[in-house]
């Protein structure tokens, strides 16, 4: 059970991947968290943290410093390492910055028959979209690992649903 079609390497806001499962239709869809072009959060990320990449990640500016997070490593080659390992961190910033990436939640959708059962069945938020080097790979992989939840939210609420319908029809 997972989706068979996947994210592009370039995904924006609303984009979605559908399936069907047991008679269900589960939809992955791209819900910006905020955009790094201005930091202008978007109210749609629960925990309301719109904080820059490095801000988020411990150890995301590398460091020579052996108890520090980002510690790069003792070794030969440790200035070339820090040295790549800084301008990587810079460009990520400077993508960030100019909006070319953003976090995002992946939420599932189910529906049944054509009727919505539950539009956040399951989500995972900071999810990073359109990152430097990266296809976006991780976004199809994070809808994957979803699903059960999803159609676990989707059966339940069937199941509601049909216990009401049967109420409503015994009166």
């Amino acid at each position: 059970m997972s989706f068979t079609e996947r994210f592009d390497a370039y995904a924006c806001e609303g984009d979605t991947i559908s399936c069907e499962i047991e008679g269900f239709t589960l939809t992955a869809r791209i819900v910006a968290e905020f955009r790094g072009s201005g930091n202008a959060p978007v109210e749609r990320f629960p925990e309301g943290r719109p904080d820059a990449p490095d801000q988020r990640q411990d150890g995301f500016w590398p460091s020579l410093y052996k108890d520090a997070p980002g510690f790069i490593g003792p070794g030969n080659g440790f200035r070339q390492r820090f040295a790549e390992a800084q301008a990587k961190a810079e460009a990520v910033m400077e993508a960030w910055r100019k909006g070319e990436w953003f976090y995002c939640g992946i939420v599932l959708t189910v529906e049944r028959d054509g009727i919505e059962l539950d539009d956040q069945a399951a989500s995972l938020w900071g999810v990073e979209c359109n990152y430097p080097g990266a296809d976006n790979s991780y976004l199809t992989t994070v809808a994957n690992e979803l699903l059960s939840e999803a159609l676990n939210a989707g059966r339940a609420s069937a199941a509601r649903l049909a216990a009401t319908v049967t109420g409503w029809a015994a009166t």
